[in-house]
Parts: structure tokens; sequence; C-alpha cells
């Protein structure tokens, strides 16, 4: 059965850009023809492009597209070709006689992870934007989740693969909420149904370890504290017409999400940011809380996908290379 999430999403159209051998790379959702955009930003270490022209009170009505990329800040660079591909197509903001794409980004810092030489630059955006379409989006160690990793708290040596991954709901009558998002936390991965960890640092015996609860129980320091190699980023888009406030909402509300499934988040070492996009493809009403609801579900699910779907890469194994163990509170812990 295929994947159902944000490239089922009216409007949107989704593309990755690649380097397993550089594990690195970025994932674009482009907007038919443009779409309200707003944002959050939860981490205290950030990177972004383009964020303030979401908040209320901006001139720029729309968004044509928003990046997720690897590279840390020099990964910020990869937005310059998702604005060459769209002026080449006469898609953007309208001033006078000039046309200017609007594309929002957010990095993640990869770089301790394959080829740190090798960013996402212009060429590498351009790229993604090609590949770009709507319906099935490929998971795990793709586009921005590459070099992604989770588990941190306990040290680098401890981390697990992490990995982009979508998930979406239809909610009847035409609409459908979506969310895709790169997960490179300090935290942990838990299934926000179960409780189950899905991915955490490495213990001594093959398994994972609980960070959350590692992290409060444990004397040891968690060396984590030296490193920026973290943030979540994402992107929620639904269907319907929402104005600049609610659209900030819907990001706001995507935390919850984020919150649900990566055990801690927000941290100081992590830039967590996420967007929402609504395109307004529908003509309906819909009560905000509930696509804000859908907008949780979406994102936790999201976040757990594309650490389930990833792949060991560059010497990082993925949670389904390890062993089913060490899933309660391990005190004491081996710094790696």
């Amino acid at each position: 059965m295929s994947d159902f999430g944000i490239g089922h999403v009216p409007g949107v159209a989704v593309g990755h850009y690649t380097d397993p051998r550089a594990a690195t790379g970025c994932t674009v959702v482009l907007c038919d023809s443009g779409a309200v955009g707003g944002v959050d930003v939860r981490g205290s270490a950030p990177g972004t492009r383009e964020t303030d022209l979401l908040r209320p009170g901006s001139l720029v009505p729309q968004v044509d597209a928003v990046l997720l990329t690897g590279g840390s800040a020099f990964g910020l660079s990869a937005a310059s070709g998702v604005v060459r591909y769209l002026e080449e197509r006469g898609r953007g903001y309208r001033a006078g006689p000039f046309i200017v794409p609007i594309v929002s980004a957010a990095v993640l810092f990869d770089l301790g992870v394959g080829d740190a030489s090798v960013r996402p630059g212009p060429e590498e955006g351009y790229r993604a934007c090609e590949a770009a379409a709507s319906g099935d989006v490929a998971q795990g160690s793709v586009g921005a989740g590459t070099g992604a990793t989770v588990g941190k708290a306990l040290g680098v040596g401890r981390r697990v693969k992490g990995g982009v991954g979508t998930a979406g709901i239809d909610l009847g009558d035409g609409v459908v909420v979506g969310a895709v998002v790169a997960v490179n936390a300090v935290g942990g991965v838990h299934d926000p149904d179960t409780g189950e960890l899905v991915a955490g640092a490495r213990s001594d015996d093959g398994g994972m370890v609980d960070v959350l609860d590692a992290m409060v129980t444990s004397s040891a320091q968690p060396p984590s504290v030296k490193f920026a190699e973290n943030t979540t980023i994402g992107i929620v888009a639904t269907n319907v017409s929402l104005d600049r406030e609610q659209a900030n909402k819907l990001a706001a509300v995507a935390h919850d999400g984020m919150a649900l499934a990566v055990r801690p988040a927000h941290t100081t070492h992590d830039g967590d940011t996420m967007f929402a996009l609504a395109t307004g493809a529908a003509d309906r009403d819909v009560d905000i809380d509930r696509l804000c609801a859908a907008a949780v579900v979406c994102t936790a699910h999201a976040i757990v996908n594309g650490v389930r779907k990833a792949t060991g890469l560059a010497g990082v194994p993925a949670a389904s290379d390890l062993a089913s163990a060490g899933n309660s509170t391990v005190t004491g812990a081996t710094n790696g």
C-alpha cells in the first residue's frame, strides 16, 4: 500500500536531492499556485531563511516553496537553486515588472556524518525541484534526512540513524493534511500511540537507551551539550484556505506532534522549526482546531516513519539494525 503523506495534499509537490556518499541532501515542497505560509521556531540553535515574511503583518501574501536541507548554515545556499527554478517558470511575487520567488528554508546539522566538505548548494536545490512530484514521497535516508541522526544525548558515538518521513490524514469532504519532517535530534524517537522506543542512544548490549530517562536519571553529564549536531525541521500542509494568523497557529501546534515523538525536543542544541502551508485548493470551511489536531498527528507519525524507514549510512546504524534491547531507563551509561 502506498504511503499517504504530504505529497497527497492538492497543490503541493515534493522532491528530494540525495547524496549518499557525502551523507547529505535536501527536500523541497513546491506550492503549485503559491500558499499562505506560517512558521514557528522552538529550538535554540536554528538556521533559517525568509521566515520573517511568513509572520502576520508581512507584505508578501504567499510563499512559493519551502526547503529543508542538510549542510548546516552552508546548506541555506541551496534555496538559491529553488529560487532560480521558480523564476525560470515565472512563479513568484510580482513586484512591478519583476518576479521574485519567495522561498523559505531551514537547515539541520549533518556535517558530522559523511563528508563534511560537501553541502547542498544551488545546484542541489535546483535538482530537488526537478525531482518534485505529487503522490508518494520517498522516506528514510533520503533528501534532508540523508545524514540525519538521533539519540545523541549520550554522545555522538552512540547515535542512531534519523531520516525524513511523511504522514497524512484525509479529513473527508476533500480536506487533506500532511506533514514531512527531517529528524535529526538530540533526543530519541518514540511511537506516540504506544510509547514504544523507536530509536534511542545505542547501549553497550547492542540495544537502545531511552534518551529522556537516561538524561534525567544518569549522574553522568550528557556530552552532547558540546555539539550542535542536531535539529528537527518540517512542514505541515493543508489544501484549505487559511489566513496568515491561522497558518502560524498550524505551524505552532505542529510542535506538539514533535514533542510527542521526540523526547526531549526543543533543546538548546536543537534548532527545531516547523512551517505550515495552506494552498487553498479546496473550497471548504474547516474548524481550525480540527486542522491543528490533524497537524499534531501527522507530524508525530512523520517523525516515526522517517526513523523506521531509515537505513544505516556512513557507519551510523539504523534502529532496524539494532537488537530490541535496553528500552527501559539505563543509568550510568558509558559516554560515547
